[in-house]
């Protein structure tokens, strides 16, 4: 029977000949992975273990296994060519690259049931440490540092007997988990990714997304490693001895395994290396190369503001449509900076005032309306780098060996998916709970970094053991030399990107050097009253056609233009006068100086307790909320290199460059300036609990951008949260119960269903389809408008129909509710700031599909209060009009029912249209979480989960 499905509608001789051709592949993969089996090299034997006890005091381990971790799909990032080969045509995996994917998946369906006791049937054990049962493997790449990996997992313990053997043994157990991810990073920082991977439309994208943000020599690399070196004192020379060794590492492994040929695969599918003769280059490690990583990290998950121009465009907007003082003031309650009834993570009411609205604004510098251009990043363009004609984005496939055909084309469509890094996706969450609200008197603590989902993870697990660190925990690949987020021996801690304003963007007058009047393209500017000339950064790229990317032969020139008040990132008038508006973040020419607060992270003697936790957070630049617990006390500390602004300042909206506008001792040079005090950063100790996810962090925080308002999907944890510790008894179980029941919530459904069936239901419903439809919606709202499988392995949700309308109904809901009122212009410059929907199936916004991260960008506040005064209801800090029906309750709800009709009629393949990954109609695939290959392995599928992707459950019952 199977054989007749098989080959039903196919010409008999035809169907034998593709059997045999793949016969043939398999049998040319077999051939080749025996050619390239060379054995590597023979771990040590395993040490005799030490008792329990003995091995707890070695290690200083307090947490007594109530630590625990997960990170899918798996610890080993690597594949050799043979590997991937036997995964593309057998469907195998090497060891360790996907067996935390089921664990970490099954939480979903497993959540209502987990007790204490059942916690690590979801996660890792996070002890310190391997039990001599469970060791897998012990390597010495060195005499001075071991590298011992476990059987379940093959996480790395790496314990040195000196602080450099530590590092190498860092590195070289990075590069045996994550080489090509790391090279790709370089590459992607550098701008090169096109010459090094191909030249498909992603990867051209991804180096035109960080390059800009970036563009550095290799002089400006070198400075930031001498700075670090000569101006930190002796922390500093620690840490760029620490990053050597680690790069030391790096390289040993990567000379090691070309020689023994059981390097990356991807090497050979892209062109570095030959696979027969094994000729070609896997070019070395360099401390300037993690600064080009830093600076891909830095800018993904830790900047913040710099959206003025954009912010400009929308109040313009707003001034035609209302006038100039109303406009103003309308376009001020869609920003909201300070809105009273945003989800705060302070929220004992302490106020740490930054960032806020002066009272007298100067210096703003709107720019002339229709004067706003982008600066052209591309330029000289040829070949497959035309965006029109023919030779646009063309294909010319290479003839490869027949062994190598299985890869062939692999990354046609880029080493990552277009908009896979997005610098607004993703973000994190933290849920913490102090003692006095616990069944044991400690605090508990889940939490860790929302980074999106790849093959291989850009983070990567690690154990450090060595003199002057103790730490397990993430790093992300290629700038490694600490645990970024983990454990200590009697601590832990966690981050979630804090988006505060650490970005400003400044309006320079162009000019012309010999006078006149210069143009709107002209390359100098004023700069404190002289004509300076701008700096031009070039990046000048070409690639040819690869097995992996048959992407055709092409090039292009990347330029920026860079001042002494940042990079040119627009063109426009203001007041008629040609400017350039220049982006300027404390943290460039900075990438790597929080490497100075991650070495204090990892050091016990520094960390012993939540005030000297928050002090060596504040050594990070980057803008992040730092999350701790111990024993006693769970704390929170936001960081950042928040500048000084010149007073009346609105940091909201470009401004004038001129000095008096300046940061406060502002040096351009360097870049450097003077920033706020650690007592004025949003922090607390001992609070009742701590709730993070990307909200805002505290009262008077000013908001970096649009969307702080009422409903933030913050509020699906904080409601959680709150509820237990009201109730008391809070355990590791409940807290993850907690967090797993928010992630696979609708924030929609959950916090806006109600007031929307309130205006349907202000009447009766008389049309019986449409009421059909509201109960539906209210059936699911009842049962916790949560997308959850109906059984594991269901793939399909319970109450399929109202999602379905809800996902169709609430774009066409927010247009129809607010563009009427505010006209087209205005409601299409606002979309503009703000995304108006984030659904996990949505292939828009910022994640794309299948990125798990959802409801972080959306309109859901401004909904909220719309139809909470529509109804009469109190709201604090309300929009500047009403909209919904202009204030009127029936026109309103004639406006929802209109839309909500529009909704209903849509079919599943119409509302999910389907994609590479899914057939149009599957409701559950297009939820779904894929984890986005930057190599040749892939893995299966897996249920959406708003969560973290990295994830720790900590609850420390003795401190030291």
């Amino acid at each position: 029977m199977r054989r007749r499905i098989g080959t039903t509608g196919r010409h008999p001789t035809r169907a034998r000949r593709a059997r045999r051709s793949a016969v043939g592949t398999a049998a040319a993969v077999l051939a080749l992975a025996a050619s390239l089996l060379t054995p590597v090299p023979q771990a040590l034997a395993a040490p005799e273990p030490a008792p329990p006890a003995a091995r707890a005091a070695a290690d200083g381990d307090l947490c007594a296994g109530q630590c625990s971790d997960v990170l899918p799909p798996g610890q080993n990032g690597n594949a050799t060519l043979a590997e991937i080969l036997a995964h593309r045509v057998f469907g195998t995996r090497p060891g360790h690259s996907s067996d935390q994917l089921a664990r970490y998946d099954s939480l979903v369906g497993g959540y209502g049931g987990i007790t204490d006791a059942k916690v690590n049937d979801f996660f890792n054990d996070a002890s310190f440490g391997v039990p001599a049962d469970q060791v897998e493997s012990v390597a010495s790449p060195r005499p001075d540092v071991t590298i011992t990996r476990d059987k379940k997992t093959g996480v790395p313990h790496i314990k040195g007997t000196t602080r450099y053997g530590t590092e190498f043994g860092a590195g070289y157990a990075a590069g045996q988990d994550r080489l090509w991810m790391m090279d790709l990073f370089r590459n992607i920082g550098r701008g090169s990714l096109t010459p090094f991977a191909g030249g498909a439309l992603a990867n051209q994208g991804l180096e035109q997304q960080f390059w800009p943000q970036a563009p550095y020599t290799e002089a400006d690399y070198q400075a930031q490693v001498d700075r670090i070196r000569t101006t930190e004192g002796p922390r500093g020379e620690q840490a760029m001895a620490d990053a050597q060794a680690y790069v030391d590492g790096i390289n040993a492994y990567r000379v090691q395994s070309k020689n023994g040929r059981y390097f990356p695969g991807e090497y050979v599918l892209t062109g570095h290396v030959d696979s027969i003769t094994n000729a070609g280059e896997i070019k070395p490690f360099t401390l300037t190369d993690l600064i080009a990583i830093a600076s891909v990290v830095g800018g993904q998950f830790g900047g913040g503001g710099g959206g003025e121009v954009q912010a400009a465009l929308s109040l313009l907007a707003a001034q035609e449509k209302y006038g100039l003082a109303e406009g103003t003031r309308i376009w001020e309650t869609w920003r909201q900076r300070e809105d009273s009834e945003a989800q705060l993570t302070v929220h004992d009411g302490t106020s740490f005032p930054y960032a806020q609205k002066p009272a007298n604004p100067r210096g703003t510098a709107l720019p002339d309306p229709g004067s706003v251009v982008p600066e052209q990043l591309v330029h000289d363009r040829t070949g497959s780098a035309l965006t029109r004609g023919p030779r646009a984005a063309a294909k010319d496939p290479v003839r490869a060996p027949k062994a190598l055909r299985p890869a062939q084309g692999m990354f046609d469509d880029g080493v990552l998916p277009a908009g896979s890094l997005d610098a607004r996706k993703g973000m994190s969450n933290a849920l913490l709970v102090s003692g006095a609200h616990t069944a044991s008197g400690s605090p508990v603590a889940v939490f860790g970094p929302q980074t999106g989902y790849f093959a291989p993870q850009l983070m990567m697990l690690q154990e450090l053991q060595g003199p002057g660190i103790s730490a397990r925990g993430v790093a992300f690949a290629g700038v490694g030399m600490y645990v970024q987020m983990g454990r200590g021996k009697d601590y832990a801690w966690s981050a979630t990107s804090a988006l505060q304003d650490i970005t400003d963007v400044y309006a320079v007058e162009l000019c012309a050097p010999g006078g006149g009047t210069p143009g709107k393209d002209a390359d100098h500017y004023l700069f404190r009253g002289t004509c300076t000339p701008m700096e031009k950064l070039e990046r000048r790229n070409a690639w040819r056609p690869s097995v992996a990317d048959s992407t055709a032969a092409g090039s292009y020139r990347m330029q920026v233009w860079r001042t002494k008040y940042g990079l040119v990132t627009h063109r426009a008038t203001v007041g008629g006068k040609p400017v350039a508006y220049t982006s300027l973040r404390t943290t460039y020419r900075h990438e790597a100086d929080s490497i100075i607060g991650f070495q204090l992270l990892n050091d016990p003697s520094y960390v012993t307790d939540a005030r000297s936790f928050q002090r060596a957070a504040a050594e990070i630049g980057y803008a992040f909320n730092w999350f701790y617990a111990d024993s006693r006390t769970a704390a929170y500390f936001n960081s950042g290199d928040n500048p000084v602004r010149a007073p009346d300042v609105d940091p909201a909206l470009p401004v004038t460059a001129d000095r008096a506008n300046e940061w406060r001792d502002f040096d351009p040079t360097a870049n450097t300036a003077a920033y706020t005090p650690f007592a004025e950063h949003p922090q607390s100790v001992g609070q009742d609990y701590y709730v993070s996810w990307n909200n805002k962090q505290a009262k008077d925080f000013g908001a970096a951008a649009f969307g702080f308002g009422s409903v933030h999907r913050g509020d699906l944890l904080d409601d959680r949260v709150a509820r237990l510790v009201a109730t008391g008894g809070v355990t590791r179980a409940s807290l993850t119960r907690a967090m797993a029941e928010a992630a696979v919530t609708d924030l929609r459904g959950e916090q806006l269903l109600p007031v929307l069936l309130a205006v349907l239901r202000s009447q009766p419903v008389t049309d019986p389809q449409l009421n059909a439809v509201v109960q539906q919606l209210d059936a699911w709202r009842v049962a916790g408008a949560q997308r959850k499988e109906s059984a594991p392995g269901s793939r399909s949700y319970p109450h399929a129909d109202a999602i379905r309308v809800l996902d169709a109904w609430w774009p066409r809901l927010v247009q129809g509710v607010f563009e009427p009122g505010l006209g087209t212009p205005l409601y299409r410059a606002l979309t503009a700031n703000l995304a108006v929907d984030e659904s996990p199936g949505a292939t828009h916004g910022p994640t794309g599909a299948h990125g798990g991260s959802a409801f972080q960008y959306g309109w859901w506040g401004y909904v909220d209060k719309d139809l909470r005064r529509v109804l009469g209801r109190p709201v604090s800090s309300p929009l500047g009009a009403q909209y919904c029906g202009n204030g009127a309750l029936s026109a309103c709800r004639d406006a929802l029912l209109t839309t909500l009709k529009q909704a209903a009629a849509l079919t599943p393949a119409q509302v999910y249209p389907g994609d590479a990954s899914c057939a149009a109609g599957d409701q559950w695939c297009a939820d779904a979480i894929v984890h986005r290959p930057m190599g040749g392995i892939t893995h299966p599928t897996v249920h959406w989960q708003n969560r973290p992707t990295y994830q720790q459950v900590v609850e420390f019952p003795a401190h030291r």
